[in-house]
């Protein structure tokens, strides 16, 4: 089935999914639609039941996506029921020390500290690097390989501050409210407006980078 076809599938009981969404369910590795020699995606009576799974696990059970995403790990069969599924603890949030996130992230102490001057990481309140901080290091030191410095990355500080103003706008709304599952249709369109600007940033860049490339 095309991608139109399964939103057709999946809108009697899913009235508000949406291509987007589906698109994003498949950059999360929900689902893995096979694609044909022209790039269509073409899906199956499974890749539906592992959608039907997920969007009911979210209406229903609140889950964030990590978690669903393990628990169809553990099943043998995409068409167990929901309610069935084993739970899954969510993955403990980590707090590093300062030299675990140098240690981790391959980073010497004077990069760090450049990082932290212009803003792209910081420590939590009460101390310690959480894991986002860990991933921002960790691509400073490989791009510190390349001749990248932190002064180099204070655009995308700003940058993100700016997403960060316009998705609070759009999904304050949602937070507002105590019902969990507002919060966790908040949560989860934050992630997909990041993926989605995320697929914008990129293709800006390679179609800048096009000519320089000879392509």
């Amino acid at each position: 089935m095309s991608i139109g076809e399964v939103l057709a599938q999946l809108r009697a009981d899913f009235p508000d999914v949406t291509i987007s969404k589906l698109r994003f369910l498949e950059t999360e590795g929900l689902v893995e639609p096979r694609r044909t020699p022209a790039g269509y995606r073409k899906y199956t009576w499974t890749d539906i039941a592992r959608l039907r799974y997920v969007l009911t696990a979210q209406r229903d059970q609140y889950l964030p996506l990590r978690v669903i995403r393990e628990h169809l790990a553990t099943m043998g069969d995409p068409l167990t029921d929901v309610s069935q599924a084993v739970p899954v603890e969510a993955p403990v949030e980590i707090r590093l020390t300062r030299d675990e996130l140098l240690d981790k992230a391959g980073l010497g102490d004077a990069t760090l500290r450049a990082l932290e001057e212009y803003g792209l990481l910081r420590a939590r309140p009460g101390g310690g690097y959480d894991a986002d901080a860990l991933e921002v290091a960790t691509a400073a030191a490989r791009l510190a390989e390349f001749g990248v410095e932190p002064r180099h990355l204070r655009a995308y500080r700003a940058a993100a501050d700016r997403e960060v103003g316009l998705f609070s706008q759009l999904v304050s709304p949602m937070t507002r409210h105590s019902n969990p599952a507002a919060r966790a249709r908040a949560a989860d369109t934050v992630h997909e407006l990041a993926a989605l600007t995320q697929r914008v940033h990129a293709a800006l860049v390679r179609a800048g980078l096009r000519e320089i490339l000879g392509k």
